[in-house]
């Protein structure tokens, strides 16, 4: 195992038993609590400050990067840079779905190499290493091999500031496919593609602290990634396909229909 690998693992289990004891005495915090945002940053900070202990421990000339950071991750530089979401999706944690995880991204001279994934509730533990294939619970992943659309089960997610325009896309494709899944969790959903839970992903918005550690384990798992008209801008847009290349292919292709659909409506309206 690639030694930042095991400290990584290492680190995330920590917080991922931090986040397991806070969700069992969660009823216990004032019912408010949804709308304390300060309690939403504090409790943020202290599961990124448990994993950066022990990463410095090992790495202490390292850089690291959180979700309240500003970062080009589409610039390439020479440092390690150690990306964490602390908790992906806050909303659910409160709400007690028990449907959020942790992620660590080790991104080498600007290219991603090693990720994390940990969902605390089910401990279960995704992993990737570039070239040595991704795994859950140690063991092989791989993306679904469906290749119909009208029989792929998607995960869905959208940023809160599509919601409208995204209503519109899914009415249209939901009866181009067998069923949507929606969990809050666009961290979650990235990992269920590569273990072949859901058959694609089609999304919004999503963070590019997010998509870069998805992106590799999907990768890795037999599977690709692009934006909606299947082309590599999704860091930038946050909008994304994910699948393997059949199902990608056939959401982009709709996707183009859709969207030149709308623009011929638009241009007689004119």
């Amino acid at each position: 195992m690639h030694p930042m690998l095991n400290i990584a693992i290492r680190a995330i289990r920590k917080a991922g038993n931090f986040i397991i004891r806070q969700y069992e005495i969660l009823n216990t915090i004032n019912y408010k609590i949804h709308l304390n945002k300060h309690f939403i940053i504090n409790f943020e900070k202290k599961i990124t400050n448990i994993i950066i202990e022990i990463i410095h421990k090992s790495y202490p000339l390292h850089n690291f990067i959180t979700t309240r950071n500003n970062c080009n991750y589409t610039q390439k530089n020479n440092h390690i840079q150690w990306v964490i979401d602390p908790l992906n999706n806050i909303n659910n944690f409160i709400k007690k779905f028990p449907h959020f995880a942790t992620s660590i991204t080790i991104r080498i001279k600007g290219r991603t190499e090693i990720v994390v994934i940990y969902d605390p509730i089910r401990n279960e533990l995704f992993s990737a290493n570039r070239g040595g294939g991704a795994l859950l619970n140690g063991c092989r992943l791989r993306c679904s091999i469906n290749k119909n659309l009208e029989d792929t089960i998607l995960a869905t997610y959208f940023s809160e500031t599509n919601k409208q325009q995204s209503i519109h896309l899914l009415n249209n494709l939901y009866i181009k496919c067998k069923d949507f899944r929606y969990t809050g969790s666009s961290l979650l959903d990235l990992a269920y593609v590569a273990v072949g839970r859901v058959d694609g992903l089609f999304a919004t918005g999503i963070k590019p602290y997010s998509l870069i550690g998805g992106e590799l384990i999907i990768r890795e798992a037999g599977g690709l990634m692009s934006d909606l008209l299947g082309n590599t801008n999704y860091l930038v847009s946050g909008n994304i396909i994910a699948g393997n290349a059949k199902i990608i292919k056939e959401i982009s292709l709709f996707f183009r229909i859709y969207l030149n659909s709308n623009l011929n409506k638009n241009q007689k309206h004119n």
